[in-house]
């Protein structure tokens, strides 16, 4: 029987994900030479060559890949060992740490804090706002418990790292100048809008939404402006400097002399999710949690 240890699988994993020693040393607080030192060591007491130097980098051998595979289900049901334990001594109290994109936070997590403040007060929300691509790194890094991100962020489903749980989908209406010729026009389509100026950010997920609802309409858009915030991109919307797309959820509750146009016929939506550490969804407070924030979720 081999010798297994946890503290030195976690090193290799995480060495696995940065890519670099250097990476994995910073991610988890250790000097390099101590990575190298356990991994050389864990290796010793596997009896396998874990690491191949590749030039001035390492590259992990198949026998490395092979007790990631295995270290993988160990983690998860390690996970639950916490999970289940943490419900047995602490019953309905707990804290959970939440990590959320700028929209979901007041649209999301705060009715679901609020309304679990006043049915399970034992239970302590801790809230992070977070870019929704971060969602995986925090969770792998057990910066947070539970991380709200979009579906086109999630990594492959094969990850046996995480759940993902899907919550809602989020509408995305058409922002028009409140002077627009279009502005009033009945059954506006999105292809109506294919000779516009559009304001959408320069990368990452707002990118590929609008781009890819555009090609899905059957154009590509003119990118005229760019700009990731929502205020930034409804204040030059508001200026007549262009149109775009916003997710209902950001505007939802908010006054902008815009007009906010949906699009019935194209129905174009970002798809929000819940995803954790496996396991952990066995939790009872990140249960509390993720039922509370299906109740908040809009309809």
């Amino acid at each position: 029987m081999h010798d297994w240890d946890i503290k030195k699988l976690r090193i290799l994993r995480t060495l696995d994900e940065r890519g670099t020693v250097t990476a994995t040393a910073e991610a988890l607080m250790m000097t390099p030479s101590a990575v190298s030192q356990q991994l050389t060591n864990l290796a010793r007491q596997l009896g396998v060559v874990l690491l191949e130097a590749q030039g001035r980098r390492v590259r992990l051998t198949d026998a490395a890949h092979l007790v990631l595979r295995h270290t993988e289900a160990v983690f998860a049901q390690l996970e639950r060992a916490d999970a289940e334990l943490a419900g047995y001594l602490a019953g309905e109290a707990g804290e959970v740490r939440v990590g959320a994109f700028s929209t979901a936070v007041p649209a999301l997590v705060v009715p679901a804090v609020a309304a679990l403040r006043a049915s399970h007060p034992g239970i302590e929300v801790r809230v992070r706002e977070a870019e929704a691509a971060e969602a995986y790194e925090l969770l792998s890094a057990g910066s947070v418990d539970l991380a709200l991100s979009l579906a086109a962020h999630a990594p492959t489903a094969r990850d046996a790292r995480f759940t993902r749980i899907p919550l809602f989908a989020d509408p995305l209406d058409v922002a028009l100048p409140a002077d627009h010729p279009l502005a009033g026009a009945p059954g506006l389509r999105l292809a109506d809008l294919s000779g516009e100026r559009w304001i959408f950010g320069g990368s990452g997920p707002w990118s590929e939404i609008t781009r890819t609802a555009c090609e899905g309409a059957g154009f590509v858009p003119e990118q005229a402006h760019s700009a990731a915030g929502w205020t930034a991109i409804l204040a030059m919307v508001e200026a007549g400097m262009g149109v775009a797309l916003v997710p209902r959820m950001a505007v939802t509750g908010r006054v902008y002399r815009v007009a906010v146009r949906v699009l019935e016929a194209d129905r174009p939506a970002r798809h929000v999710i819940a995803a954790l550490r496996r396991g952990a969804e066995a939790g009872p407070a990140v249960a509390r949690v993720l039922s509370a924030l299906r109740t908040a979720a809009p309809t």
